[in-house]
């Protein structure tokens, strides 16, 4: 890569309407121009030049269904960056949320949420550490599932697709935590089984998500994971 084309690459990001939309894709959904507009508070016409640039610049990718123009974060490795300059961003001090309703947005977040396709949070670091300590995942020399992570996965019924350059494991800097969670294919494949067999459910607007009575339970019985841990 040339140093012009890291400096354009930069660029895309330092803006803080553009900001805000990349921040809000991390919830891995696809969002339409409008919907991205009013979460930045800017016109229809500022964000529509702003996600331009960005699917010019290979960051969004772009879906059209009839009228509906929709845009997503273009691949993991976007994603992974935005977390990590997110993580990398966030003050030594904390700024206080203006209202009570950002101080429990906040601390839902903080408790559990989703990064672009996997789970992360205390939520994520609780997993992540269990899985170190019983020998299922690496963290010595950067991310890595062992033979016997691969089979856990297994016998969770728990399918990691292999597809593309993706790694199977990766470490993704949490911005709460200041900590690794993981990521890569096993991650999604993990946050994926926890959605859908009810682990976890999404709350509010946001990437928020909230362990159930029933992922304390499974949580616990296979990775060790205490109630504590969660909250």
């Amino acid at each position: 890569m040339a140093a012009s084309d890291l400096a354009a690459l930069a660029a895309l990001f330092a803006d803080e309407s553009r900001a805000a939309f990349l921040l809000a894709l991390l919830d891995g959904r696809a969002w339409t121009a409008g919907e991205l507009a009013r979460h930045a508070g800017v016109a229809p016409s500022t964000a529509s030049e702003h996600l331009g640039k960005l699917v010019a610049g290979g960051v969004l990718a772009e879906e059209r269904q009839g009228r509906h123009r929709y845009v997503r974060l273009a691949d993991p490795g976007i994603a992974h960056l935005v977390e990590d300059l997110a993580a990398r961003s966030e003050p030594e001090v904390p700024v206080p949320p203006r209202s009570l309703r950002a101080a429990s947005a906040g601390a839902a977040m903080a408790r559990g949420r989703t990064c672009y396709d996997h789970l992360a949070g205390r939520l994520g670091i609780a997993i992540a550490d269990a899985m170190t300590e019983r020998g299922l995942l690496r963290q010595d020399t950067g991310f890595a599932l062992t033979d016997r992570g691969l089979a856990w996965f297994d016998e969770q019924g728990i399918a990691i697709v292999r597809k593309g350059r993706r790694p199977v494991a990766r470490g993704c800097l949490d911005w709460t935590e200041r900590r690794p969670h993981l990521a890569g294919l096993a991650g999604a494949a993990l946050c994926r089984h926890a959605l859908d067999v009810g682990w976890c459910v999404r709350i509010g607007s946001e990437r928020a998500v909230k362990v159930t009575a029933e992922g304390e339970t499974a949580l616990r019985a296979t990775l060790g994971v205490t109630a504590g841990a969660l909250r």
